[in-house]
């Protein structure tokens, strides 16, 4: 309830600040104050609606002993002398982790502090101030309003998902916004800190890898970024791969076996149920089998044929589209937004704290669909909190608004701040001496 009153509360608030801002009045560490000040409120809080930040200690912890949490899951017996209480509510205990080398690293140091929880939370509330400072930057350099960062900075799912539960996501945003902070300067060299900031948010979270295409073209060095960005992520990463025989299989688990309040995931895997997809799939595979005679070869390819993942490969093959598409965008700041928007639409999971990731392009571009999404999108707690199945009613009461408004809406184009009017005349002004 009251961060249903806080997010009615937010839009009155952005547009007082704006005309403020238009008569000179907003000072950006007031913003910046405020939401410090709301941060620091929730980082008590205890993470009810999500445990993931107890996954992230328990990562850490692991790799603090010297062992392998790619390898390892929480719960194998090479690591019984590490739990503790807050084992049994780990999640996933059956699955090793999924978070790239930058997060481990975080999370280990987290482990370290007196109290790894407040610690851990105030490290990524410190990262997502410094996305808050980043976005007023940025709005000022591109002459937009200062005062639309408030949907981010003040926005009520932003302070709660990353100073309340403490997710990861809050480090990977502020290397987003990093990037694109980089990409939008008249520096000779920009490219070099563009392709910091991507190669850091890729190794905190794995998301930004779908954008480095994108950056590259518009860092004006494109074989230049792609090389430092994939090098640095390379001295990272392969240890990993080389630790786990490939890729992680906490990642090959993510990828198959990850559902939730996907918009376009769920219709369409239950569109191809009642289509039939699979069994005629499988028909199909029956003939090429007997056509090749290589049976051993076509059998393993049977596990597969399902509603759901036939769908994400679908849904797939839309991302690698939209990555496609993106490298037409000129603009570095509407062309990151709407790739990263259309990767959440095509997303087979889709938590409330996922909308991070385009909440700062849609409160620079003042994006009605997604700004309102971010309100929407706390219904999806309904289920852990009053026991509501997901589906179909708290699926259609965030989905259903925000596709009318996106369709009704104006989309990406940023609109910069109008040029003030001129000083009023006063009486006797601008009059030739007689």
């Amino acid at each position: 309830m009251l961060l249903g009153a806080a997010f009615l509360w937010l839009p009155f608030a952005a547009q007082r600040l704006e005309r403020a801002e238009a008569a000179g009045g907003l000072s950006g560490r007031g913003i910046l104050l405020v939401a410090t000040l709301a941060r620091l409120a929730l980082l008590p809080l205890p993470p009810t609606l999500s445990d993931d930040a107890l996954r992230y200690l328990w990562d850490g912890k692991v790799a603090t002993a010297g062992s392998n949490p790619y390898a390892l899951s929480p719960d194998a017996a090479e690591l019984a002398s590490l739990r503790n209480k807050n084992w049994q509510r780990l999640p996933h205990r059956d699955v090793p982790t999924v978070y790239p080398p930058l997060a481990i690293t975080a999370f280990s140091i987290a482990t370290r502090l007196p109290f790894p929880l407040l610690g851990w939370k105030t490290l990524a509330a410190l990262a997502d101030l410094a996305t808050c400072a980043l976005l007023l930057v940025l709005a000022r350099r591109l002459g937009i309003p200062a005062a639309r960062t408030v949907w981010y900075a003040w926005n009520p799912l932003v302070v709660l998902e990353v100073a309340g539960m403490g997710h990861v996501d809050a480090l990977g945003v502020a290397a987003m916004v990093g990037t694109v902070f980089s990409l939008t300067r008249s520096a000779r060299g920009r490219w070099a800190g563009a392709a910091a900031w991507a190669a850091a948010g890729v190794l905190a979270k794995l998301a930004p890898l779908a954008a480095l295409p994108l950056w590259s073209r518009q860092s004006g060095r494109p074989w230049r970024f792609l090389a430092a960005a994939l090098g640095l992520v390379a001295l990272a990463v392969l240890p990993v791969l080389a630790a786990t025989g490939g890729v992680p299989p906490g990642l090959i688990r993510y990828g198959v076996s990850w559902e939730f309040n996907g918009p376009l995931f769920e219709p369409l895997w239950r569109l191809l149920d009642a289509a039939g997809a699979a069994p005629a799939l499988k028909t199909l595979l029956d003939r090429v089998k007997e056509w090749t005679g290589a049976y051993e070869a076509w059998n393993s390819l049977y596990p597969y044929l399902y509603p759901q993942l036939l769908a994400k490969a679908l849904l797939g093959l839309g991302m690698l589209a939209a990555v496609a598409a993106s490298l037409r965008d000129r603009d570095p700041v509407a062309g990151t937004g709407k790739l990263f928007g259309a990767l959440l639409l095509l997303s087979a999971t889709v938590y409330p704290w996922y909308l991070l990731w385009v909440l700062p392009w849609a409160a620079l571009a003042r994006h009605t669909a997604w700004r309102a999404l971010s309100g929407l999108i706390l219904l999806a707690y309904l289920p852990k909190i009053a026991g509501v199945p997901m589906m179909p009613w708290v699926f259609a009461s965030i989905w259903v608004p925000f596709a009318v408004l996106l369709l009704a809406g104006r989309g990406w184009a940023l609109t910069p701040r109008p040029p003030l009017p001129p000083p009023p005349v006063l009486p006797g002004e601008g009059e030739e001496e007689s």
